[in-house]
């Protein structure tokens, strides 16, 4: 199968650099109540100031009219309607700190309508009676950083966040009639709302980051205004990524069971509300409800779960499901016989943001498409555009063509990638680009570092090699105690089908990748000479300090290799690529997040130091107080840089 995105090349030029700042993109988006408007979130980068903006913009479906409804260098966002659709309840941060405002549709006044000294934070939700709204806020005085401070949680730090204490959130409550604050939780945990039940007299939580809990996972909790908290489900149970209640009082919730590998599929359930009755409503089907997706661009739609979008009575909700690297939308029953019917697919990412009547709104990316807005008529199946974001830029760029590949493994096992491929005569310089997880995938998902690539004349491969998700469990279990094995066995693989297939100049190769795919990448460089340039970005190149430095390392690693450090030394060893080392000749760009909790700086200063001390060429790119993700969503400088570095690292070697 050949996508070729390329259209009349009459003009155009190619993707550069700059093109970073140039995209606007949707962030968030709420279906009125009566289905004929649309709020959005539309994010806009000042590439001069170094800032993003974000404002609020209204779909008129009556009129068929897009107008802007916030104005000014804001961060305006977390729209909710009031149930008669008249006004928008909203976060910003005009007055300084971000605070709740309300937005009237008619008039266009906005006025605030709640402050907290410490400010506030979303998501908001709106009670069913639009009497009450809940949201979030912390409590915690900041911890000094310039003082000695000690620690008591076992995670204690998170990254792109920083020390847990300072970042758990209470739940609050905002009496939209008297504007009357109380504050609802009070253990030092943190607590995220999802939904109201439709007697608007409970609150759905997601509750994690107990003092002291060992692993991150949510537990499921229900606070009854009057009566306080009651838990549902503890993270004993498994892995729980989102809840929402449903009209006939019980819960449906996203997870995996305890006792399953890390890169087992989610499932769809449902529990009574008293905690039993727990029954699985997708136990046949073999792909990953939600999904884990790759993309490059500072869209956050991977920082909270896909919603659940639940029907009326109850009977059916709307999930994103990944199938390969693509994110599919599937209504799923939740009563009587499992029954799943795919409503939206095709090759791109579809995320579910709401539903009202027998509409849903969703949001799209593709390879070359940030974000798009589409209305969907559950009754009829008709798929309705509602934004042309970037019409005339992506118009004036000379696109790639895209090949998506399936080629067999050292094993014969069929894997999937894709071949971005730039104008001009093949072979090409060509990059393996190789994801991140191990437990996620690649797909049509806009990524600006491909076409940055492909820009500048480099074809690009990228490959859901054993380990990804949305092919079955199997497929996602397979490097279980044995990374660097068929994962690489998979890319290697990759590599000479692009040769074969004459796209791929064998003689000039590179390879890329962030976190679980610079790990890959520092691996990759260990076992073979292949490659002419390198740049691991945030790599884990040594899993037993891994275990004791990462926010996430006690589970991961313990998940991952078997067991802990002292338990299982030897395949701590075989799979950490500072193993093999003093093997490597490759020219490597170590890229380096110095505020990266998740793989901290000492695994690329371990590899760097390694290569430096065999004679190996290596360079070291730091981003002071860059994250685990600061090439992606880190300040304007930090994703310029991480761009440049790249070309001009593979510039050097390959061209």
């Amino acid at each position: 199968m050949e996508l070729s995105l390329a259209a009349n090349t009459v003009a155009k030029r190619k993707f550069e650099v700059d093109d970073l700042f140039r995209f606007d993109f949707i962030l968030e988006a709420q279906l009125s109540p009566d289905s004929q408007k649309v709020i959005y979130t539309k994010m806009r980068i000042d590439e001069i100031r170094d800032k993003e903006f974000k404002n609020l913009w209204l779909i008129d479906l009556e009129n068929d009219s897009t107008t802007q409804v916030t104005f000014g260098d804001y961060a305006d966002f977390s729209p909710v309607w009031s149930p008669d659709g008249r006004s928008v309840a909203f976060l910003s941060d005009r007055g300084g700190k971000t605070q709740i405002y309300r937005l009237e549709i008619g008039s266009g006044e906005i006025s605030q309508i709640a402050s907290l000294e410490q400010g506030c934070s979303g998501p908001l939700i709106l009670s069913p009676d639009g009497e009450k709204l809940a949201f979030q806020a912390t409590t915690a005085q900041p911890t000094d950083l310039s003082k000695p401070y000690r620690i008591t949680r076992m995670i204690y730090r998170r990254d792109g966040a920083g020390l847990v204490d300072n970042l758990i959130k209470q739940i609050y409550l905002l009496d939209l009639e008297t504007g009357r604050i109380q504050q609802m939780t009070q253990a030092p945990c943190n607590y995220l709302a999802t939904a109201w039940s439709q007697d608007s007299k409970q609150i759905l939580l997601l509750t994690n980051l107990a003092p002291d809990a060992i692993n991150i996972d949510a537990w499921i909790q229900v606070l009854d205004i009057e009566k306080g908290l009651k838990t549902i489900l503890t993270n004993d149970w498994g892995r729980i990524d989102n809840a929402v209640f449903l009209h006939d009082g019980r819960i449906a919730f996203i997870g995996t069971p305890a006792g399953h590998l890390a890169g087992t599929k989610n499932d769809l359930w449902v529990i009574n509300s008293d905690g039993t009755g727990i029954e699985c409503r997708t136990r046949s089907f073999e792909y990953f409800i939600e999904g884990r997706f790759h993309y490059d661009c500072p869209v956050p739609w991977d920082a909270f779960p896909p919603p659940i979008l639940t029907s009326d009575d109850g009977s059916e909700a709307v999930v994103c499901v990944q199938q390969g690297g693509e994110g599919h939308l599937y209504r799923v029953t939740l009563r009587g016989e499992e029954k799943l019917e795919k409503i939206a697919d095709g090759q791109r990412f579809n995320i579910p943001f709401n539903r009202a009547a027998q509409k849903l709104l969703f949001g799209y990316a593709t390879l070359v498409d940030p974000t798009q807005l589409s209305l969907l008529d559950l009754s009829t199946g008709e798929e309705q555009q509602l934004t042309h974001l970037n019409k005339s830029l992506i118009e004036g760029i000379e696109l790639p063509e895209v090949k998506n590949i399936h080629f067999k493994s050292s094993d014969g096992a069929e894997i999937e990638g894709w071949l971005m491929i730039p104008p001009g005569t093949p072979p090409f310089p060509t990059l393996l680009h190789i994801p991140g997880g191990p437990h996620a995938a690649y797909g049509p998902q806009f990524s600006f570092d491909f076409l940055t690539l492909a820009g500048a004349g480099y074809a690009v491969i990228f490959i859901n090699h054993r380990g990804s998700t949305g092919y079955g469990n199997a497929f996602a279990n397979a490097t279980h105690t044995s990374w660097g094995n068929l994962d690489y066995q998979d890319l290697m693989a990759g590599v000479d089908h692009a040769i074969e297939l004459g796209i791929a100049d064998s003689q000039r190769l590179g390879c890329c990748g962030v976190s679980g795919g610079g790990n890959l990448t520092c691996w990759l460089i260990g076992h073979t000479d292949r490659f002419k340039a390198a740049v691991p970005e945030n790599a884990v190149t040594s899993f037993a300090s891994f275990y004791g430095t990462s926010d996430i390392g006690a589970k991961f690693a313990r998940s991952e290799m078997g067991g802990k450090p002292h338990e299982a030394p030897e395949v701590y060893a075989r799979c950490s690529p500072i193993t093999y080392a003093h093997r490597c000749k490759t020219p490597t760009l170590l890229v380096v997040g110095e505020s990266d909790h998740r793989c901290l700086p000492e695994q690329s200063e371990q590899f760097y130091t390694v290569l430096k001390a065999n004679g190996c060429v290596a360079e070291m790119l730091r981003f002071p107080g860059g994250s685990h993700g600061a090439g992606v969503d880190g300040t304007l400088a930090m994703r310029r840089m991480h761009n440049e570095a790249l070309l001009d690292w593979f510039n050097r070697y390959l061209k």
